[in-house]
């Protein structure tokens, strides 16, 4: 069966091993990038809260905003509610990539526009499974000291402990609160990441050899003919959350496949 560019990764890994990678993938990525999310939750609710008259501004600016956290909470407080991410990546990238794997080794990423539908289903399945982890995430993010509070405090001691108070209090469905605008949003996502990466891949790997040596020969010739600000081109505050977690996600989620894939070759 002819593969289509970017996927003889794919179908070289069974479904189950791109489960297990795709989730590891994430939550590792989810180390690095976990902070930006607690310093992006708690300026989001200051908004809210502020547009009502109900708090002062607490939190100035990107960089202000994380020298507060760590002021209040301790460096471990831009950490906070790291183990519930873990979770909703484990459980979302899970389901993502499992759902892609199985939707290319069916044929259907060879179809016209077939990996964008398969990244958006996948995305769709992933974001409904992981949405209870990801409201009790973004509940343990906004928890902070009385100096610093912003939006409801919600008093979760674990993420178990939150799981078990949602459900008591507002039922089954209230641990799905919100998943109504978590799937389209992971689902658009979702089909622009694992398309474009597909394509990127496949290009990079025909035309490195035109273009560029390697990474560093890369990075001499754009800052020599572009100036070392090029290397930031597009950098932006939503790309400053989102990028680096979709970039480790990707390169870990990669990487972990080409480890598999040597793996099953030495044992056969």
């Amino acid at each position: 069966m002819a593969l289509t560019p970017g996927m003889e990764s794919v179908e070289t890994v069974p479904p189950a091993v791109d489960l297990v990678l795709g989730a590891s993938a994430c939550c590792l990525a989810c180390v690095f990038t976990n902070p930006l999310e607690v310093v992006k939750t708690r300026l989001q609710l200051q908004g809210e809260l502020q547009a009502q008259g109900t708090y002062p501004r607490l939190y100035r600016g990107f960089v202000a905003s994380v020298v507060a956290v760590a002021r209040a909470d301790g460096l471990w407080g831009l950490q906070k509610g790291l183990a519930a991410g873990l979770l909703y990546q484990g459980l979302m990238n899970g389901v993502r990539f499992y759902c892609y794997s199985l939707a290319c080794q069916a044929g259907l990423a060879q179809q016209p526009g077939g990996t964008v539908v398969a990244g958006a289903v996948a995305g769709a399945l992933g974001a409904f499974v992981g949405s209870p982890a990801y409201l009790v995430k973004t509940q343990l993010q906004a928890q902070s000291v009385a100096t610093v509070v912003v939006g409801h405090q919600h008093q979760h001691q674990s993420v178990l402990g939150a799981l078990e108070t949602i459900w008591r209090q507002q039922g089954l469905m209230g641990l799905w609160r919100g998943v109504g605008g978590a799937v389209p949003r992971v689902m658009v996502g979702s089909a622009a990441q694992l398309a474009t990466f597909a394509s990127a891949k496949a290009w990079v790997q025909e035309k490195q050899g035109e273009l560029y040596k390697g990474l560093a020969d890369c990075l001499v010739k754009t800052c020599r003919q572009e100036g070392p600000l090029a290397l930031y081109k597009g950098l932006g505050p939503a790309y400053l959350r989102l990028g680096p977690h979709t970039i480790l996600s990707m390169l870990f989620w990669d990487e972990l496949r080409k480890l598999a894939r040597k793996t099953q070759h030495q044992s056969t």
